[in-house]
Order: C-alpha cells, then sequence, then structure tokens
C-alpha cells in the first residue's frame, strides 16, 4: 500500500491532491491506530482472564488439545479456536477500544427510532453503550466468552450488537490485520504463559478501572508474573 501511495503521491491528475507529507501522515496515523488498539485490547484481555482463572484454564485446555505443546499458535490455527475467537470477541464487546465510532453525517431528513435527524446532523455510534446494553446481553457487566459459542456473532461489521470496528463503508480499513494481531497474540500468550497476580494480590484486588478518551485503555497498567508452559527450547530467539 505504501508503494502505491508513493507511486501517486504528486500526480497532477488526482481529483483530492496527494504529496509526500500527506503519505507521511497517512502511514503514521495506519501505525499509530494499530499499535495502541491492539495493545489496549491485548491488555485488557488478559486482566479479564486473571480475573477469572477459570477461563484461562479452560483456553489452555484448547490449545494444547488443537496445538499441542510443541510449537507457537500460527495465524492459520486461529479458525481452529473458538474458545480463543470468544474471548477476543467478549474483550471487545465489553472494552471497545474506540468507544465512539468514526463520526457519521445524516445526508437527508431521517426517523431513527422515534427520533428525528435533521440533514447535517453529525451521528456518533456509541459501540460501548451497545456492548453493555441489557436489553441486548445477558449479564452484560461480566466477562463471560461462553456467550459467543455456537453463535454467528461476529466483528466484522454485520452485527450491529456488537461494533468494535464500526461497520460499513467507513469500517475500521485495517480490521482484518488488527483481528489477526490480537487474535494470534492472545493465543500465544495464554498458550507460552502461565499469568498469575503478584505480591499474594486476589482477583478482587486487580484494578479493572477505565480511562476514558478516543481509546478506554486501562487506568492502572497490568503487572503480572508469568510462568512457561511449553518447552525451554521454544522461547530461545
Amino acid at each position: 500500500m505504501l508503494d502505491i501511495l508513493l507511486q501517486v503521491a504528486d500526480d497532477p491528475n488526482l481529483e483530492v491532491k496527494l504529496d509526500r507529507i500527506g503519505v507521511k501522515a497517512f502511514t503514521q496515523d495506519l501505525i499509530n491506530g494499530g499499535t495502541e488498539s491492539s495493545a489496549v485490547t491485548t491488555e485488557w484481555t488478559l486482566a479479564e482472564i486473571m480475573k477469572k482463572p477459570e477461563i484461562f484454564d479452560k483456553a489452555t485446555e484448547e490449545l494444547d488439545r488443537v496445538i499441542g505443546r510443541e510449537r507457537w499458535v500460527q495465524e492459520n490455527d486461529i479458525d481452529n479456536l473458538p474458545f480463543i475467537n470468544a474471548i477476543v470477541k467478549e474483550t471487545m464487546r465489553l472494552h471497545p477500544v474506540a468507544p465512539l465510532l468514526v463520526p457519521r453525517l445524516a445526508r437527508e431528513d431521517i426517523q431513527i427510532a422515534g427520533y428525528d435527524i435533521p440533514k447535517g446532523t453529525r451521528v456518533l455510534v456509541n459501540a460501548s453503550a451497545i456492548g453493555r446494553d441489557p436489553s441486548i446481553w445477558d449479564k452484560p457487566k461480566e466477562f463471560c466468552p461462553e456467550r459467543f459459542i455456537g453463535k454467528s456473532v461476529d466483528v466484522k461489521g454485520h452485527d450491529f450488537e456488537l461494533l468494535p470496528f464500526g461497520a460499513g463503508r467507513r469500517i475500521c480499513p485495517g480490521y482484518p490485520v488488527g483481528l489477526k494481531v490480537i487474535q494470534t497474540s492472545v493465543a500465544n500468550l495464554l498458550h507460552g504463559f502461565k499469568w498469575k497476580l503478584p505480591n499474594n494480590m486476589t482477583a478482587k484486588d486487580l484494578n479493572m478501572e477505565e480511562i476514558f478518551g478516543l481509546s478506554i485503555p486501562r487506568k492502572v497498567p497490568l503487572v503480572a508474573v508469568l510462568e512457561p508452559r511449553l518447552p525451554s527450547e521454544l522461547y530461545s530467539l
């Protein structure tokens, strides 16, 4: 993609002008958006699992059964790990990295759910509120990956009750890569290590407060003690 952007930069025939400074800014947005969102989602996933160790046990049982303990998880393994996928979906439901989706603009007067929305109104979709709506989700404040097992609800913008990446033409353009990165990272972090709380902390002591902003990271960074689960040779660089 970067090669294509550089090829068209400074093209006088473009309807929307693009120069090399624009290419640099666009690339920086892609990198910043992808790294922070993936890191925040992964950290929330691990925090929720450390709060409920039975989920870790269930996840590692699936990993040991499907992957074994002689190798790491690969990207092409993800489709065979339904519980890992469910864990990621549940994190994205409860802790969407972007609480408010990219704004829309009403192109015409419209009425939605009894509300009159005039043409030109800026519309914000509250993904965080949708993910915690008790009329949609049973026990919405509880972290329960099992709710997605056997269900067709996905994060790709087709199911409006779960919209971590948005939907339609303004869906996050990097969602296929971002989703795979998060799924593979979470799978390998759970497969490779046993996660424990430090200093005799209990699950009740784990701070789960959020910082509200463009993203919703943890207020207190996650601190954990890790123990290897796999043969030592797999950890060598």
